[in-house]
């Protein structure tokens, strides 16, 4: 049979394949997305794949469990120690206006959700939003953030979930340099570089020691756990400000890719009403960082090619 003559659906199988170089095997994942008390829970052809946790309780919300497509363990960790206040895949920031919106007591400061909205609630992808008051104790919120969170499976090996957030100062802010701050993940203990897992970014630098401090696109974090390999990178967008900003890592499992910590004059000043938005994109993996091409991924999240979720 000449490709003259392929079916016209086997045609269009193949595009699809293509898509992102996979197999039959690969295919795109259906996707379900319902809200269940304080939490957006995310399912993958049935199976739970994330959770957006938005309890009024806790400090701020955040994802969890963030499970691998193999293993279907979470690769990231709810809590850990040496810092507990860490949780899992999250956005939060200290020295803002004196308060803290990462660690310490609420009273300190909460970013607190005002309850999601489901836009999309299943098929290829699932979207849902989100708006959040930053507020220290009684007094009035110092931020208003929206955020949008989309979430696909391309294939049966990746998931993606992209970040899109927009804080609104409600007053004029001043962040003092902070190595706490915005979009971060803390892996579990099982796939941090003290257990022999690899952090490494984009330029092939690895582990703490080279990667913290240093300017990149993007980092991958994996390691093997009951004989399977797993991980989860975070890409940042070029749109945003200070791309490609500076990265805090550590060996013991957190990454974040965080210019707070470098802030020029040391501080930040965000007069009230003037939006700052942010996007990222996190990729949770099988495999290795080769195995599961971060690196192409990046360039179709960079340049808009190839199958994306807008």
């Amino acid at each position: 049979m000449t490709r003259h003559n392929i079916p016209l659906e086997a045609a269009k199988l193949a595009v699809i394949l293509c898509v992102f170089g996979c197999t039959a095997n690969s295919a795109e994942q259906t996707l379900n997305a319902r809200i269940e008390k304080d939490k957006v829970v995310v399912t993958i052809e049935g199976k739970v794949f994330t959770c957006y946790k938005f309890s009024n309780s806790q400090k701020y919300p955040y994802f969890w469990p963030v499970n691998g497509p193999a293993s279907g363990k979470s690769v990231t960790t709810e809590t850990s120690e040496p810092y507990p206040h860490h949780h899992s895949l999250f956005f939060g920031c200290d020295r803002v206006n004196g308060a803290n919106f990462w660690q310490d007591t609420n009273e300190r400061g909460q970013i607190i959700s005002e309850g999601p909205e489901i836009i999309q609630a299943k098929g290829l992808k699932i979207t849902f939003s989100d708006e959040c008051l930053w507020r220290q104790g009684g007094a009035e919120p110092v931020i208003r953030d929206v955020r949008r969170v989309t979430i696909a499976a391309p294939t049966e090996e990746t998931r993606l979930i992209d970040f899109d957030i927009t804080l609104e100062p409600l007053t004029d802010i001043t962040i003092l340099n902070t190595n706490h701050s915005l979009f971060s993940a803390r892996v579990v203990p099982e796939l941090s570089v003290k257990s022999g897992g690899t952090l490494v970014n984009a330029e092939g630098k690895t582990a703490e020691k080279d990667t913290f401090g240093v300017t990149s696109p993007w980092c991958d974090y994996f390691g093997s756990r009951d004989g399977v390999t797993e991980g989860i990178a975070i890409l940042q967008n070029p749109d945003n400000r200070w791309f490609p900003c500076k990265w805090f890592t550590r060996d013991y499992g957190f990454f974040s890719p965080t210019p707070m910590n470098w802030l020029e004059n040391g501080k930040l000043e965000l007069p009230k009403g003037e939006k700052l938005r942010l996007r990222y994109r996190a990729i949770v993996h099988s495999g290795d960082t080769r195995s599961a091409r971060i690196d192409s991924l990046f360039n179709q999240y960079r340049h808009g090619t190839g199958r994306k979720i807008p």
